[in-house]
């Protein structure tokens, strides 16, 4: 288990400052903008951390701009209410269910403190690990589950795991890094059977992406009753990475207690980052334009990678995961003096590397950096 910060705590540091840059460039420090240098005249580009290059609703930029004259004053309880009952509408949940912030690390921290340490957290690896690493701070204790052969979440080998100790079962789905999403029918039974046992936490932060978006969430169990915590964030699709917000649904009981603990509180999520959850929730059309140019330029990667003989998950997110045949540092490494970032590895899968699906001339430099570097 890592000590580092992970992605979303990174940005949640990074603050709203720099989410008002990413919105509207033209207005904000726009002459002090200067591309990250690379060996080649054109900027460096990023497709390292699964954000949305299309950005969010055009809604979003008004909104942050009829906010700025009350940037003095802290964001108050009922702004915080008002997103909260527009994302109950939106989930057709009670309101009392909806808990808002970007709270993996809160609610790791909870589930790890509740009983006293020694609970085990089950996982599939590798995987994201925000929730698991702060539960490991209070002396929680990860179970790693390694994926099944379709590289999906492995449900009967994660089942298997369940015992007296479990005290909470974590999943994404779709998965990352494989992008990958398990049969929809079977993943609900696994949640209905596991979560008698022990709460179940279901990260769907690339749900959204996937056409089906509305059937296949986990939300119907928490409406069912389900001891099932769902998990989503503005960062991804409604392109909110630069000012990080999301929410969870969860069963009442775990809401209440969460907030006691201070989760949702209007202060702390500030209130620039309210306002632009709220407009861009309200922009369904953008969300839905947003999925079908990722599905276009996904299907355009998946054919180069066919191309190249690559083998590849069947990915639904806004990413693809591929075995390139070689430690995937060299590649990266290569692909970077070509002024494409993929970040870093994900082990056991040293030899598979996972690019963010970009612009579609980001996607061609990138695409084309690949060609090269496995030449």
């Amino acid at each position: 288990m890592s000590n580092d910060f992970t992605r979303r705590e990174l940005l949640k540091s990074s603050g709203f400052i720099l989410g008002a840059g990413v919105l509207a460039p033209q207005l904000v420090f726009a002459k002090d903008y200067k591309p990250t240098p690379s060996s080649k005249t054109e900027p460096l580009i990023r497709l390292s951390l699964n954000e949305n290059p299309y950005g969010p609703s055009p809604n979003v930029a008004y909104a942050l701009q009829l906010e700025f004259g009350r940037l003095s004053r802290y964001a108050d309880a009922p702004l915080a209410r008002q997103l909260t009952e527009q994302i109950a509408e939106y989930e057709h949940i009670p309101v009392d269910q909806v808990v808002l912030g970007e709270i993996l690390d809160l609610l790791g921290l909870f589930l790890g403190s509740s009983g006293g340490p020694g609970g085990e957290f089950l996982y599939s690896t590798p995987g994201y690990l925000a929730l698991i690493d702060a539960a490991a701070r209070v002396g929680g204790v990860g179970v790693p589950v390694p994926l099944n052969a379709q590289y999906q979440n492995d449900l009967a080998a994660l089942k298997s795991k369940v015992n007296a100790k479990t005290r909470a079962i974590y999943l994404v789905n779709p998965h990352n890094p494989t992008g990958t999403i398990n049969d929809d029918e079977a993943f609900k039974s696994f949640l209905h059977e596991t979560s008698k046992s022990a709460v179940v936490v279901v990260d769907e932060a690339y749900l959204e992406y996937t056409s089906d978006f509305d059937t296949r969430s986990a939300a119907s169990l928490v409406r069912d009753g389900a001891n099932v915590v769902v998990f989503r964030t503005f960062d991804k699709i409604h392109g909110l990475a630069g000012m990080p917000i999301g929410y969870v649904l969860a069963p009442r009981s775990l809401a209440d207690a969460l907030r006691k603990q201070g989760a949702g509180e209007a202060e702390g999520l500030g209130r620039l980052n309210l306002v632009a959850a709220s407009a861009a929730l309200a922009d369904p059309a953008q969300v839905a334009s947003t999925r079908e140019a990722i599905a276009k330029e996904r299907s355009l990667w998946l054919s180069v990678l066919r191309e190249l003989d690559l083998p590849h998950t069947d990915s639904q997110a806004n990413f693809v995961f591929f075995d390139v045949g070689r430690p995937q540092p060299t590649v990266a490494a290569a692909m970077r003096e070509q002024g494409v970032d993929i970040g870093r590895a994900h082990p056991p899968y040293t030899n598979w590397a996972r690019i963010t699906i970009g612009l579609p001339s980001e996607n061609l430099r990138a695409q084309n950096a690949l060609r090269t570097t496995l030449k």
